[in-house]
């Protein structure tokens, strides 16, 4: 059996490390991986495959960044191409990216089933790009796994029933598998920083970042926490977010904010774990903080990861004013509840998901 697998953003990388490896342990298939290039950046791309072992692809698309819909094209022609060539019994695509759609749009109209791993998610305001392309994938596809029984539930409430599994989160499987590599010492020493004493913040979406005004706003609020709580607000810098930044005019807020260059899975996390909490618009990142012990604020109108949200652990923040994003980020540093466990499976998702695929497309 073959199964080509579509990478082309972070949270994929990180996805493609466990299921790889589970699959090559297992010997289930041969596994094709295909890099779109749609994060094409060393800082980041390279190093995840570096840091997580993850094979060479066998084929770089070299998409590149750009308009949705010039993306979505020319992804979705170059992945016809490719299975074309290979003719795979399936092909497997991650998450809600411009990647996963034109992947699993290729594939459907080939008649290969599409395998779509974390299916299931669903946002508001259902305009986002990711939350479009989320559903497009999951009414693609024949085969979907859920993190949790919510995201099972939403399929059924779109009459989608057929192929659903919940498996769990293989982020966390990735999680536990490398906690051991995590070392906050280090990188809390080569920064200067002592753990406890600063937040990391992610900021990319479109909606956070295109708009100077709406950027500008969060960036306050980070500066305004910064001020309010002696801790500092440690900010890598996602590419997208750098071009909109007018640093000649914006020196009132940016003093207060520690710029960094992106970061690898492991310096991230070995962060993570030593902070005092994050702020991000991330939805990978919402969960690894709450896989690392640490509560978020979701800089989003909503969340995918309701069930975080639901139990008190993550605070959802849909205003962007500057005020809100301080208040919320001043509250992680309170009392916080009982961290509720197993919310996303026990760290053996990859095993159900291979398991699952296995069991419904062998041919034996």
């Amino acid at each position: 059996m073959k199964v080509v697998s579509l990478v082309g953003a972070r949270p994929q990388f990180v996805k493609e490390a466990i299921i790889s490896e589970t699959v090559r342990a297992a010997k289930a298939w041969d596994h094709v991986l295909v890099h779109s290039g749609q994060h094409y950046d060393a800082v980041m791309s390279d190093v995840f495959f570096q840091e997580l072992g993850i094979p060479t692809p066998r084929y770089n698309l070299g998409v590149g960044s750009g308009a949705h819909g010039a993306m979505t094209a020319a992804a979705l022609d170059a992945m016809e191409k490719v299975l074309e060539k290979e003719r795979p019994d399936a092909l497997l695509v991650y998450g809600d990216t411009n990647t996963s759609l034109a992947g699993a749009l290729a594939a459907a109209k080939m008649c290969i089933p599409v395998i779509h791993v974390e299916a299931g998610i669903r946002q508001a305001p259902r305009t986002m790009p990711e939350e479009i392309n989320r559903r497009l994938i999951d009414h693609a596809s024949r085969l979907l796994c859920c993190c949790s029984q919510l995201a099972a539930d939403n399929l059924q409430r779109e009459n989608i029933r057929e192929g659903v599994i919940v498996c769990g989160d293989v982020m966390f499987d990735l999680f536990k598998r490398m906690e051991g590599r995590f070392d906050a010492e280090r990188e809390c020493a080569e920064r200067g920083l002592v753990p406890g004493s600063f937040f990391v913040a992610t900021l990319h979406r479109n909606f956070n970042v295109d708009d100077q005004e709406v950027l500008h706003s969060l960036l306050k609020g980070f500066s305004l926490l910064v001020r309010r709580t002696g801790k500092k607000v440690l900010l890598p810098l996602h590419p997208r977010t750098g071009k909109s930044i007018d640093f000649p005019h914006w020196g009132d807020v940016l003093q207060d904010i520690t710029l960094i260059s992106p970061l690898g899975y492991l310096e991230l996390m070995s962060l993570v774990g030593a902070s005092a909490g994050v702020l991000t618009d991330s939805g990978g990142l919402q969960k690894e903080a709450y896989y690392a012990g640490k509560r978020a604020v979701v800089l989003m109108p909503d969340t995918g990861w309701r069930e975080l949200v639901e139990l008190g652990w993550n605070l959802l923040c849909p205003s962007l004013e500057a005020e809100a994003v301080a208040g919320l980020g001043g509250a992680l540093l309170e009392t916080p509840p009982p961290m509720p466990c197993f919310v996303y499976g026990a760290g053996d998702a990859a095993t159900r998901i291979v398991r699952h695929v296995c069991a419904t497309l062998s041919p034996f």
